[in-house]
Order: structure tokens, then C-alpha cells, then sequence
């Protein structure tokens, strides 16, 4: 078995404040690690660094774990920029806007849609993301459904189904007709490529009632859930997310005491996707609500071709400090250290020793320049696990 140290960290980020400091982050400094099988095997000072095969020697740079982006759309045809367009002109965002998509990722042949796929995932892992989570929903029959989640599968092990993004086109007068078939025959086919199920539970989309009987006959496949809910009002998913031990509830644009309350004394985490409010000209969550309650909170790009076309994680983490007051700490926790809670992993989204060897060489002193400097590309060099 080799072995690789990785030295002269001027501060390395783990995620363990039992490691290093004792803030959120686990900051050691002067520090290194070293590297065994893929896995975290030591974390020390650079000077009680042991011999090793390899070296890397990182000359007081920063060390983070790889970012874990745990909700995308990633899969698609076409794009929206008309949509983008009309709305930073003064149009409002409506669900509806999905059924654009469907019409092209239908139409896309798997070729095509694997070559676009890669193009986006080059992105994410250019910008550090080392983890990702692709969902379906951009086909809405079964035929196209499965091919979205066979597309996915070839890039990630974090797979979601989700068959109940919006009622399409065809079925517009016969809603039950299309919930039957999403309990039914495509869950039957498409329930074997997923390892989780997810709802859009939201005006324009579906009730929590419709949500509930789709995610319990998931569940009755073996899959895992979670729910995309309040997006655009207090639509009744984070109860319903809370009540079903969904792995996450994302969006949580709108959140009252209560739905917070319930947050915290649950295993359910709070994903916000400030890419989506950025494209839809829409109120940004406060996360310092979130905080003092105790949620458990993540951070990710939602990268989809309609509310949110970001691949880039260092600007979802400047963007949550700049409008949705987190911490320049509390933002890297949660594009890492979250995202792992949001897809119930503890082998990444940390440093500490037993941890996937997934991290990210920046070109700066610390994590506070995600913040300071946004639109900077502060990515030295992405280094995951094989």
C-alpha cells in the first residue's frame, strides 16, 4: 500500500474541531496529512509529518475538503436563457417553466445527453465539488425518465428519481392519471437506477398529500427520500419532510418559527440554493434563523438549465455570505460538511482520519477568500479518491 503526504498546509480545514481548533471548521495550521488507500490515514503539524511514498508540497496554501453538492438537475436538453432573460426583465418565476426542458431532454438522444452532462461535470469538479448528488425529473414519462437515471448513473452514485417534479403537459386535465403512473409503472422501472426519490412539493407543482403517496411508494422500493419544498410559500414540505425523515428538505426559501423549530429537532437538513433565488429575482432565506435554532444546515448549486445554470461552489458560498448571512465558516461547512448530512454520508465533506481523501488545494491563505474575493478563481488543484 503507498502512501502520500500532503505538507506545508498553511491552513488545513477538517471539519473536526476535535482535530484542530475548536470552531466549526477544525482549523489546523502548519499542518499535513497523510494518505493511505484513498482514505485520511494521520493529521498533524507539518514538522511531525512521517515518511511517505509521494509528496505533495502545497508551500502554505490552503487545504478544504472537496465540496459536496447535493442537489443538481445536471442531466437536461436545451437550455432557458429566454426565461432567465424575461424574468431579470421583470417577469415572475412559475413552475411551469420546466415543461420547456422536458421538451428538449426528450428529444435529446443518449449521446447527446451524456456529451452535455460531462461538459456540466467538468464544471462542478473544476470548481472543486468532488461529490454530487443528479436528480431526474426532466422527462416526466417513463421511457425518458429512465434514460435521464441511466445518464446519471454513469457520472454519480447519488441518484434521485424524480418522476413528481411537475404534472407535464399531456397530462394537464388528468393530474391523477399522471400521479398513477408515477406510483406505478415508471417507479417500477426507474426505482432499480435510483438510491433516492425526491418530490417537488410546492405551488405548481404538488400538494403534500400527492407528495406523501409518492415518496411512501418509493420508499416501498427501497428508496431514500427527500423533498425540494417551500420554495414558494409555506407549502407544507419542511412538515412533511420532518414527519417522513427526509435526508433534506431544499429550497426553504420560506420558513416560520415552527417549520424551523421542527427543522431542529429533526435528522432532516435544510439545503438553500441561493443560485435559485439569485435566477428568479426572489427573497433570500436568513440563515442566521437556521443557526441559532441548531438546523442542520447545507449549501448547493441546484444547477439546472431554468433557476439556477451555476456549477461554481466558491460563488454559492460568496453569495450565501453576501445575502443570506452566513459566516464565511459557516458557508464552507455547509457546501462540505452539509452536504454530506444531506446525502447521510460521513466518509466525506471532512478531513478527519478514516475520511474519503477528497480535497481541494486553494490558491489563498484561507477560506474567508471565497467570500473576499468572489468571482476569483482561488482553485489550485482537485484531488479525489479513486
Amino acid at each position: 500500500m503507498s502512501s502520500t503526504v500532503v505538507t506545508g498546509i498553511g491552513e488545513l480545514v477538517t471539519n473536526d474541531p476535535t482535530l484542530g481548533d475548536s470552531s466549526l471548521l477544525g482549523i489546523v495550521r502548519d499542518a499535513a496529512f497523510v494518505v493511505e488507500d484513498g482514505k485520511v490515514s494521520w493529521i498533524g503539524s507539518s514538522k511531525s509529518a512521517p515518511a511517505s511514498d509521494q509528496l505533495i508540497q502545497v508551500g502554505g496554501k490552503s487545504v478544504i475538503p472537496g465540496f459536496v453538492d447535493s442537489h443538481t438537475h445536471a442531466v437536461f436538453g436545451g437550455d432557458r436563457v429566454r426565461d432567465f432573460v424575461g424574468r431579470m426583465t421583470g417577469e415572475k418565476y412559475a413552475a411551469g417553466g420546466i415543461k420547456t426542458t422536458v421538451a428538449a431532454t426528450r428529444e435529446a438522444g443518449v449521446d447527446q445527453l451524456r456529451e452535455h452532462t460531462a461538459g456540466i461535470v467538468g464544471e462542478l469538479r473544476a470548481g472543486g465539488i468532488t461529490t454530487f448528488e443528479i436528480k431526474s425529473g426532466y422527462g416526466l414519462d417513463v421511457q425518458s425518465e429512465a434514460k435521464i437515471l441511466d445518464v446519471a448513473n454513469e457520472f454519480t452514485q447519488e441518484v434521485t428519481f424524480l418522476g413528481a417534479h411537475v404534472v407535464p403537459a399531456e397530462f394537464a386535465s388528468e393530474r391523477e392519471h399522471y400521479i398513477s403512473l408515477v406510483l406505478g409503472e415508471m417507479l417500477d422501472i426507474c426505482a432499480p437506477k435510483a438510491k433516492w426519490i425526491d418530490v417537488f412539493c410546492d405551488t405548481g407543482a404538488f400538494t403534500p398529500e400527492e407528495s406523501c403517496r409518492i415518496l411512501d411508494a418509493g420508499m416501498a422500493r427501497g428508496l431514500l427520500p427527500r423533498l425540494h419544498g417551500n420554495q414558494l410559500g409555506h407549502t407544507g414540505g419542511v412538515q412533511l419532510a420532518v414527519e417522513i425523515d427526509a435526508a433534506s428538505v431544499d429550497h426553504c426559501t420560506y420558513l416560520s418559527d415552527e417549520e424551523i423549530g421542527s427543522l431542529a429537532a429533526s435528522n432532516t437538513v435544510a439545503t438553500l440554493l441561493p443560485g435559485a433565488e439569485f435566477s428568479t429575482r426572489s427573497l433570500y432565506p436568513d440563515a442566521r434563523r437556521l443557526y441559532a435554532a441548531g438546523v442542520k444546515v447545507a449549501l448547493a448549486t441546484d444547477c439546472n438549465p431554468g433557476t439556477s445554470f451555476i456549477t461554481s461552489m466558491p460563488w454559492v458560498i460568496a453569495t450565501a455570505v453576501r445575502e443570506m448571512y452566513f459566516t464565511p465558516a459557516q458557508a464552507l461547512h455547509a457546501a462540505t460538511f452539509g452536504g454530506s448530512q444531506a446525502l447521510r454520508r460521513r466518509d466525506i465533506g471532512h478531513l478527519g482520519v478514516g475520511a474519503r481523501a477528497d480535497f481541494v488545494i486553494l490558491d489563498a491563505p484561507s477560506h474567508e477568500y471565497f467570500a473576499y474575493r468572489p468571482g476569483s478563481n482561488l482553485i489550485s488543484r482537485v484531488i479525489a479518491a479513486v
